[in-house]
């Protein structure tokens, strides 16, 4: 019971430190980090303001938690109102498309606090598709608005919310972008593999941003259409993922990118973005569309094998400079504990699912640990090894700050009181690696027999 109120009174104490930060200035806005832990300062909105990634899209899912055990208090509501409103104005000139930086990103967060508003969004997305998927807007390569791949910035992102949220636009996108997506795959000796976007020199093979995510956006889409292309085309890159990786020590690791970045201290990490903890998704998105074996190994065992690496790995010890420096959703600790307990509750092995249930509140005990608590409330601080001093100036949002640690702290201290039926407040990048009846969102596109 300690470790549930701990869990509890420090997510809910870094969430009212995140709704202090918030301004308003044509609708509610966050600053992406706050100068010194306070609040003061001059700080102006961000161009990604309204993202899921830094901005007040991103808040929409810690609503969504903290519903699932007391009532929204008036400045809660007050700000559910502010991101609907807001949401749903930029949504019918939007032209970023994708989950974690626009419209599909748009459509979870309005799907989350008001449903039926998701449309907005999904109708603006299906409007902008074109046959080789989304323009992006981001810049990420240069002089090109050329669709990206991937599931933090492209097409992959947008199929996978369009089967999420099952509205009656769903189906159109699903298919556009699942058939772009079969266009873009380059075929290498193993199976098929996807770069970021068209001009993409190396590979970030993993789950963001690689052939990971893409793939289990197919095996997602193909199960939700009736697609057995959508699908082979999965394995394929499944093929592909495994063929770069390594298997050893009954784990499965793939590279943080190929060739190596110099600006990584280590080729492998444990992320959710770049690591195992992410890439166990491929797995489980296979197993959903009634795969059962790649290359010969069980796509069950091989999710096992990405979370046995996670176990292995020494996660969340800061075991060397440029070791787990982050304790965030996108590349650290509050990501990796969410997967592990994803995958708790979806183990039908007793003893294994002890394991993976350990290993969660072991994130949630580093977490409560490295908190940092003043007056000014309760935050992290990430480092940055390289630079001095390392301490970076603590985060406000869901993929780099307290609003996403805090939603992985308040689902725990819920877990530790319910056991392992607690619902799970699902999302479009990781709804299939969860028990069915544990979801908390459940209207999904297609065949209902097959999902």
């Amino acid at each position: 019971m300690a470790r549930n109120y701990a869990y509890r009174e420090t997510g809910e104490a870094a969430w009212a430190w995140v709704l202090d930060q918030l301004r308003d200035d044509d609708g509610p806005w966050l600053p992406e980090t706050v100068p010194d832990g306070d609040g003061d300062g001059v700080l102006e909105p961000a161009a990604d303001r309204d993202s899921l990634y830094a901005g007040i899209a991103g808040l929409a899912p810690v609503l969504a938690e903290i519903a699932q055990y007391r009532e929204w208090d008036a400045r809660e509501q007050a700000l559910a109102t502010g991101i609907v409103a807001r949401l749903t104005a930029r949504s019918a000139g939007g032209m970023e498309p994708s989950l974690y930086d626009g419209l599909a990103g748009y459509a979870m967060a309005l799907r989350m606090l008001a449903p039926g508003e998701e449309t907005k969004p999904l109708r603006r997305l299906a409007e902008l598709a074109h046959r080789d998927g989304w323009r992006s807007t981001l810049a990420f390569e240069a002089d090109s608005d050329a669709p990206l791949n991937d599931v933090v910035m492209g097409t992959a992102g947008v199929v996978l919310t369009a089967v999420w949220a099952g509205d009656g636009f769903s189906e159109s996108i699903t298919t556009a972008g699942g058939e772009a997506l079969l266009r873009a795959g380059d075929r290498t000796p193993d199976g098929l593999d996807w770069p970021i976007g068209p001009r993409t020199q190396g590979r970030a093979p993993n789950y963001s941003h690689g052939t990971a995510g893409v793939a289990a956006a197919l095996a997602v889409a193909g199960a939700a259409l009736g697609r057995q292309d959508f699908v082979d085309a999965a394995v394929q890159g499944a093929r592909h993922v495994l063929a770069v990786g390594s298997l050893a020590d009954d784990g499965f690791i793939v590279p943080h990118t190929i060739p190596p970045s110099r600006r990584e201290v280590d080729p492998v990490t444990y992320t959710w973005c770049h690591g195992p903890a992410g890439t166990s998704h491929l797995f489980t998105a296979l197993a959903h569309a009634g795969v059962t074996e790649v290359a010969g190994l069980d796509v069950g065992e091989l999710r096992q094998r990405c979370l046995t690496s996670i176990l292995t790995s020494g996660v969340p010890e800061r075991l060397r400079p440029g070791f787990w420096d982050n304790d965030g959703r996108c590349c650290g600790t509050a990501g990796v504990g969410d997967v592990l307990l994803d995958a708790a509750q979806d183990c039908p092995d007793p003893e294994r699912r002890e394991i993976l249930e350990q290993a969660a509140l072991t994130m949630g005990d580093a977490l409560v640990r490295r908190a940092i608590a003043d007056a000014s409330g309760v935050r992290w601080r990430f480092l940055e090894h390289r630079q001095d001093p390392p301490l970076l100036p603590p985060g406000t949002a869901w993929m780099q700050g307290a609003a996403g640690i805090a939603a992985y702290l308040l689902r725990l201290g819920r877990f530790t009181g319910i056991g392992s039926d607690a619902p799970v407040v699902d999302r479009p990048d990781q709804w299939w690696a969860v028990p069915a009846h544990l979801r908390s969102n459940h209207t999904r596109v297609g065949n209902p027999t097959i999902v």
